[in-house]
């Protein structure tokens, strides 16, 4: 792959993770949203039926966009007490995490789509008054663990070939 490809590639890759993590805030302030006008609603004696399961969606969408810029930023739960304790060994066991991360994280995968899927293809919806499609809420999950895999993919093989250790 010529260098002017994997330029390219990289700024794709990069700007797929910026733009999650835009739409994870963009879920948060849903969330916000919702919080107030549901506030607002009550103080006018008036309801907002499914606000609930809405905020639970949006958080949880916003949870699983947020997983690839996260890990891009070097934002991720890391155990560095027990990387600085491998020493020299170090790469090779930000290798062999990476590796189990990245296979675990193609399962979610996987798994996210199947679910996203079948709801689709049943007709579910939410047990709750907004009675939701629940394909929708689970796409954006489905979308979010997909990319989380690619980025995972993406450091597993940034560190096989440039042997860089992450400096997060």
């Amino acid at each position: 792959m010529g260098d002017g490809r994997v330029k390219a590639l990289r700024r794709g890759l990069d700007g797929l993770y910026l733009a999650c993590g835009f739409a994870a805030a963009g879920c948060l302030l849903l969330i916000l949203v919702i919080i107030v006008v549901q506030m607002v609603l009550r103080w006018t004696g008036n309801t907002f039926p499914g606000a609930a399961s809405y905020a639970g969606y949006a958080m949880a969408a916003a949870s699983f966009l947020a997983f690839a810029h996260a890990l891009t930023r070097g934002a991720h739960i890391r155990v560095g007490m027990l990387l600085n304790a491998a020493g020299d060994r170090r790469w090779m066991v930000e290798l062999w995490c990476t590796g189990v991360a990245m296979v675990l994280t193609w399962f979610l995968a996987r798994f996210a789509v199947k679910t996203a899927h079948w709801s689709w293809k049943l007709g579910d919806i939410s047990q709750g008054q907004d009675a939701t499609p629940l394909w929708i809420p689970q796409s954006l999950w489905a979308f979010g663990a997909v990319v989380f895999a690619i980025a995972m993919t993406d450091r597993f093989v940034r560190l096989v070939l440039t042997r860089d250790l992450p400096e997060h």
